[in-house]
């Protein structure tokens, strides 16, 4: 597991810090490499690597304190590891940049779900249905998880 980590951190390192010659796919710009940074996550996400996403996407934030996505997804990763006060705290970064987020707004409310704290959950749900009107699976889903944690 450790060397799959080194691994993740060096993947991101070389994608910023890496001269444009040197890499594999010639990303000359400092837009390309972040965007070649957190494309990587979103694969170390799909393939459920939970640990290796939570360490390359601290260091894409860390270098990208603006991005609501990447703290989006810190947050997502975050959550999967069951580091709910951590995953919340990057769910609302990405809020306070982009408060319409609605990735954001379903994942704390997953994580609120699961942390037993529905009515912070429902909240999060208001919020989805004034931004998409009821017509988005991300207002669907958090719906769903809420009235089944309510049973």
């Amino acid at each position: 597991m450790k060397r799959a980590l080194l691994a993740s951190v060096m993947s991101v390192f070389l994608a910023f810090f890496m001269p444009a010659g040197w890499s594999a796919d010639d990303t000359s710009s400092p837009v390309a490499a972040t965007d070649t940074a957190l494309a990587s996550a979103r694969g170390q996400i799909e393939r459920k690597d939970w640990v290796g996403a939570a360490s390359a996407l601290t260091v894409y934030v860390k270098a990208n304190p603006g991005s609501a996505d990447g703290h989006n997804l810190l947050g997502y990763s975050l959550r999967h590891l069951k580091k709910y006060d951590e995953s919340v705290s990057a769910y609302r970064v990405a809020l306070k940049l982009d408060p319409r987020h609605k990735g954001a707004h379903e994942y704390i409310g997953m994580a609120y779900v699961e942390m037993k704290m529905l009515d912070k959950a429902r909240e999060h749900l208001a919020a989805l249905n004034k931004i998409c009107r009821l017509s988005c699976e991300e207002y669907r889903d958090l719906k769903k998880a809420i009235e089944s944690a309510s049973r």
